[in-house]
């Protein structure tokens, strides 16, 4: 079983900085307990607090893709919907 890493970037639009904020922080908990899960970290860009950004790794993908498919993870797209200009998710494999 290989390790999954997921870099997710989000980008909030300029007027929504604290709605989103406080949309991912609602996730941590929720997520941490989740099968699979290793780490779920959120990070605030210290240039630009528009930009966050979760480093997760999982002990597979499949436990990833269980967890996108929580409904907690839909309640937040929806209490989010047209607040978030960027969402990019990379999946990646540590090789050293």
């Amino acid at each position: 079983m290989t390790k999954l890493t997921i870099v997710a970037n989000i980008i909030a639009n300029e007027d929504k900085i604290e709605l989103v904020k406080a949309e991912l922080l609602k996730l941590i908990d929720i997520t941490r307990a989740e099968a699979g899960c290793i780490n779920y970290d959120l990070h605030q860009d210290n240039q630009n607090p528009a930009h966050f950004m979760f480093y997760e790794n999982w002990q597979s993908r499949e436990l990833w893709q269980a967890h996108m498919g929580n409904a907690h993870l839909a309640d937040y797209m929806q209490a989010t919907e047209g607040s978030v200009a960027s969402f990019v998710v990379n999946e990646m494999t540590q090789i050293a």
